[in-house]
């Protein structure tokens, strides 16, 4: 699978055009006094799948729900192929599609039923309804239980059917929320394959989720996201390499009180967390904040177990920005 994933990345980017698609600017939801989505600004361009991590309540489904004209932002613009969010929503709505984290499926309906209902819901009827329903059944190859009730389903076959029901108004953009959430392989593999096909027809997809194998080898470009800010935005490859040579991380047998907030003193070191007996140190120069953490930790007499400057991968990234692991 992950061969599958960085042949069909390579291939993407080399033909990635730059228009821009999708551009944010200072987008705010609040609720009261809490701020979920605060100051967002990126762009996004015709081609690329852009990634959003973060964890549960980072405002990841806040902002999509603005961007797809399900919630209103409370200050802020955006503007989605062309059109204002503020006042041109009919029109996004034509253009974006949305494939939810929850399974939006009539289950005692056949998908080819599902099809129609929600091809009807976009304006789609007749002979153009029934082509844009057997486009998608092969997309998400199910054209053989086209006409079996969804409950009869395994839950890789819904997550496909789920993303046949996106993608039957073509939209220019595509919103895919953790699609392969509790997927079994095949159907993981297939729908990275999917999106792969699409995007070289010149769909955008812009994509959540929790598996750092999809983001690392799918995306475009990976944007951050935590307490409802975009922390980091970059290439994967860009974002892994400026972390990898400004991580440092320093075994203990155990760490004294005050020590911690020693290490997080000195000059030289950026960031410190501390987990499971390790410290896990960011900082601009790595070779002189080691020698003034060692320095520390022997003045204190602190037991060193291990010195490590760790190979770094998007989770490591994460981290690093975040403070937490990418968790469920």
């Amino acid at each position: 699978m992950m061969a599958v994933l960085q042949r069909g990345h390579e291939e993407m980017g080399e033909s990635m055009d730059r228009e821009v698609v999708m551009d944010v600017q200072g987008l705010v939801k609040t609720y009261g006094d809490f701020v979920a989505v605060n100051g967002v600004d990126f762009q996004v361009h015709k081609g690329e799948v852009f990634g959003l991590l973060g964890p549960n309540g980072a405002g990841k489904s806040t902002l999509i729900g603005m961007l797809t004209c399900v919630l209103a932002p409370t200050k802020g613009k955006a503007t989605l192929m062309g059109f204002d969010l503020a006042s041109r929503q009919e029109d996004i709505k034509k253009v974006v599609g949305l494939v939810p984290q929850d399974l939006a499926l009539y289950q005692t309906l056949s998908a080819r039923d599902n099809l129609a209902f929600f091809g009807a819901l976009h304006g789609l009827k007749g002979g153009r309804l029934k082509e844009r329903i057997k486009d998608v059944l092969n997309v998400a190859r199910l054209e053989e239980w086209a006409d079996r009730p969804v409950k009869t389903y395994s839950g890789g076959m819904k997550r496909r059917l789920n993303l046949a029901i996106g993608l039957l108004h073509e939209p220019a953009i595509l919103f895919l929320d953790e699609p392969t959430v509790g997927v079994d392989p095949q159907s993981r593999n297939h729908i990275f394959e999917s999106i792969r096909q699409l995007i070289e027809k010149g769909l955008t997809v812009f994509y959540t989720t929790h598996y750092m194998e999809e983001a690392q080898s799918l995306c475009h470009r990976v944007g951050i996201f935590d307490r409802g800010q975009l922390v980091a935005l970059d290439t994967p490859k860009n974002l892994i390499q400026n972390v990898q040579s400004r991580t440092l991380e320093v075994g203990v047998l155990v760490l004294p009180p005050g020590v911690l907030e020693e290490t997080r003193a000195l000059s030289t070191v950026e960031q410190v967390l501390f987990e499971e007996n390790i410290l896990y140190i960011t900082a601009a120069d790595v070779p002189t904040a080691a020698v003034h953490v060692l320095s520390l930790l022997k003045e204190r007499q602190v037991s060193v177990t291990s010195v490590n400057t760790p190979e770094v991968n998007l989770e490591t990234v994460f981290l690093k920005y975040t403070g937490k692991t990418l968790r469920d």
